[in-house]
């Protein structure tokens, strides 16, 4: 398996295989430039739908696609042979879910929310960076993500905490 983590990969492949089609964000992560962003972006329309959940629904539907992408990815990146390649983007969604975990599906929130877990998915502090690095398959893909969704969602507390809203 090649580590090119942005080895062209063809579209019919993505959209006739579909694991592939969900790793990459329902054909999001084809996005020829910032496929992490592009597919967070992508993931705002199924947050605003889950948002509507009660609390305890959503955070048990933000498990279960965090559990569900640690496989979708894994197979995703075994099919098209590249090792975490950037066009897989569930972890995007997964880490954008965390990221506004109990937050009321606000304009302001969202945007807030969804600057700060790409600040923190770029960034990658401590101990994401470590994670990125030593963890690997679609386990390694999945955690990174949901780490820096934690830290954005830590931002995002502290942020209302302190400034109101």
């Amino acid at each position: 398996m090649t580590s090119i983590k942005r080895k062209p990969v063809p579209a019919r492949l993505i959209f006739g295989n579909p694991v592939c089609w969900l790793a990459f964000g329902f054909g999001s992560g084809l996005a020829p430039k910032a496929p992490g962003t592009v597919g967070t972006l992508a993931a705002v329309p199924l947050y605003l739908l889950a948002a509507q959940l009660p609390l305890a629904v959503y955070l048990a539907v933000t498990v279960a696609m965090f559990l569900a992408g640690i496989w979708i990815c894994q197979r995703c990146e075994q099919d098209i042979g590249v090792e975490d390649h950037s066009g897989i983007v569930w972890d995007e969604f997964v880490g954008l879910f965390i990221t506004l975990a109990g937050f009321a599906p606000t304009v302001q929130n969202v945007v807030l929310g969804f600057l700060l877990f790409r600040l923190f998915d770029v960034w990658k502090p401590w101990p994401i960076r470590h994670f990125d690095r030593t963890v690997h398959g679609g386990f390694g893909i999945m955690l990174d993500d949901a780490l820096a969704g934690a830290w954005a969602w830590l931002a995002l507390a502290a942020a209302f905490r302190f400034y109101g809203g």
